[in-house]
């Protein structure tokens, strides 16, 4: 992602992609890829298993015909190893009804018969990828201001629903920044209050203050968000800034 020749850094959702016909496996990652998001393709379920080694991805697409272990057996595993909430797309020839009603038993969420359009099963991709953020959202305190929102509990910031890369120390100031949107904020009281200790190197808050404006302002040298305030310190400025509390249970 660029503005004005400034790169923003995020961190692409990683789709997996179980596709054992390489054709179909390529087009599938080329579009994936030019959605702005990583695809991690495997021709076999074992394959797939093996590299994950529980680290989840944001997004499955998942073919049924595979040699060894088929996509029905992978996905039944899948979702009893991963939490329900990450999509999953069932991109398959097989159109029967008997097929497709088994694997949305399963947990699938979306079945796509081949062949498909790429920029459907993308749109399809991406909305799916919108309500589970929605969903993060409403299960989680989080702040939004502008087009970012903060998730409190994963330590998690995201641009609409792509994640922006923050280091824990990078989340924490910017978490104090936004608490305390409007005050003016010296590096002392930054300090103490993200740092928890009485003294230090207070040229830490500057460094810290210079990545932050790297990641989230369009212009880093006319910052929109994070000011600096001449003698004093730092404020931040967030129009619209909006808290939701997690949705009632």
């Amino acid at each position: 992602m660029v503005y004005n020749g400034k790169r923003l850094f995020m961190e692409k959702e990683k789709i997996l992609i179980i596709e054992d016909v390489p054709e179909m496996a390529d087009l599938m990652s080329l579009y994936v890829n030019n959605a702005c998001m990583e695809p991690l393709v495997f021709s076999s379920a074992e394959e797939a298993a093996a590299a994950l080694r529980g680290r989840a991805p944001d997004a499955l697409l998942l073919d049924l015909n595979l040699p060894g272990m088929s996509g029905m057996d992978f996905l039944k595993k899948f979702r009893s190893e991963y939490k329900d909430s990450i999509p999953v797309i069932i991109v398959s020839a097989r159109n029967a009804d008997e097929d497709i009603i088994t694997a949305l038993d399963l947990g699938a969420d979306e079945f796509v018969t081949k062949p498909f359009s790429p920029r459907v099963l993308i749109a399809r991709l991406k909305a799916n990828l919108r309500r589970l953020s929605k969903t993060e959202a409403a299960a989680e305190k989080s702040v939004q201001f502008g087009e970012y929102t903060l998730f409190e509990s994963s330590c998690v910031l995201k641009r609409g629903v792509a994640k922006v890369r923050l280091s824990a120390r990078e989340f924490d100031v910017l978490s104090f920044l936004v608490h305390h949107e409007g005050e003016n904020l010296s590096p002392n009281k930054i300090f103490s209050e993200v740092w928890k200790v009485p003294c230090g190197d207070l040229t830490s808050v500057a460094v810290y203050i210079q990545r932050l404006r790297k990641k989230i302002e369009r212009d880093p040298q006319n910052p929109e968000y994070i000011k600096t305030v001449f003698r004093y310190g730092y404020r931040f400025e967030a129009p619209g800034k909006k808290t939701a509390e997690p949705a009632a249970r």
